[in-house]
């Protein structure tokens, strides 16, 4: 199973929601499976893990792949499977 974190800001800003949105619609489109989490940018838990700058922020196994973007659905995909 694949793990996708979106982070981001609490509450989350339009931005974080509209790439939640997209990584959701990917994931459907895809037809994966995959656990989507939302999470907190400030928490020390994605602070000792990621060292992030920028927000939102794209994490899919563990990898950092986009930070300050809000990757469209089309790019989600193609990312989700490899390309």
């Amino acid at each position: 199973m694949m793990h996708i974190e979106v982070i981001g800001l609490e509450p989350p800003c339009g931005k974080c929601s509209e790439l939640l949105e997209n990584v959701r619609k990917a994931v459907e489109h895809l037809q994966i499976e995959a656990l989507v989490e939302k999470k907190w940018t400030l928490s020390k838990e994605i602070r000792d893990t990621y060292g992030l700058l920028l927000s939102p922020a794209l994490v899919v196994n563990g990898v950092v792949v986009a930070q300050g973007k809000v990757y469209q659905t089309d790019r989600i995909i193609r990312l989700l499977k490899g390309e």
